[in-house]
């Protein structure tokens, strides 16, 4: 997967980038390679939260688009995260209980996007993704979210079960996905909500579903077992919008 204009290659040009306050979401290092202009960098990474991965050199000339990568190469965030905070400030500005969206495991940037995109549209004030086991904000999640990454806020935390404690004291409740649920049309699901979609693959992790106030299933007829992660998404949210619109 390419990260296009968003891959910084070269020891100067990543601490730079770092310097610079970009958001940084990945940091490749070659693996054993101690130098001090490599440790800088790593301490700069670490300082930031960024994820480090070592690998090797045939790895790191695979990934190179200029060949000169000196053993370390950044992928950059293509657009600014936000916080939790500004989310639940935009739901208040409007006048409307927060209604935020929650990826666990999402590592398909084209779903990721599409996720963001009905996020906006169904009126969602977040969405919010986990730093680790995930796709950031890359150029082709922008392309693929159809402008909507100029309006809707994601945030980056650290913990995903943590962040729903957290927004549990402020008010909300939370619902997942999951095919063993209840049936999605049987949930009350007005009020301050945070909607948790896992991947198709995995799902919602155990310790996130298990702070879940409610697991919600999507009807299904069909003879395949899942829907893909941002069509459920897509589902899920508009039963929200529904309910919300009939309160």
């Amino acid at each position: 997967m390419r990260y296009e204009e968003f891959t910084i290659e070269g020891r100067n040009a990543v601490m730079e980038a770092f310097r610079a306050g970009k958001t940084i979401d990945k940091l490749f290092v070659l693996d054993g390679c101690q130098d001090g202009p490599v440790a800088s960098i790593k301490r700069e990474a670490k300082k930031y939260g960024t994820q480090i991965k070592f690998v090797t050199k045939e790895r790191l000339d695979q990934m190179s688009e200029t060949g000169k990568h000196q053993g370390v190469i950044a992928y950059a965030a293509a657009y600014e995260y936000a916080e939790v905070e500004d989310m639940l400030k935009l739901a208040e500005e409007k006048g409307e209980p927060p209604f935020l969206l929650l990826l666990d495991n999402i590592e398909d940037p084209h779903n990721l996007g599409a996720v963001i995109r009905t996020a906006n549209l169904a009126g969602a004030h977040g969405v919010i993704i986990p730093k680790n086991r995930a796709v950031g904000l890359t150029a082709a999640v922008a392309r693929t979210s159809a402008g909507a990454l100029n309006f809707t806020p994601v945030a980056k935390v650290t913990n995903l079960a943590k962040t729903i404690e957290d927004l549990k004291k402020r008010g909300l409740w939370f619902v997942c996905a999951d095919m063993d649920g209840t049936q999605m049309y049987r949930l009350d699901l007005k009020g301050p909500i945070g909607l948790v979609i896992g991947s198709e693959g995995e799902g919602v992790g155990r310790l996130v579903k298990e702070k879940c106030d409610f697991v919600a299933s999507i009807p299904m007829k069909g003879d395949i077992d899942s829907l893909n992660a941002s069509v459920a998404a897509g589902v899920l949210a508009y039963e929200i919008v529904r309910q919300r619109l009939m309160a």
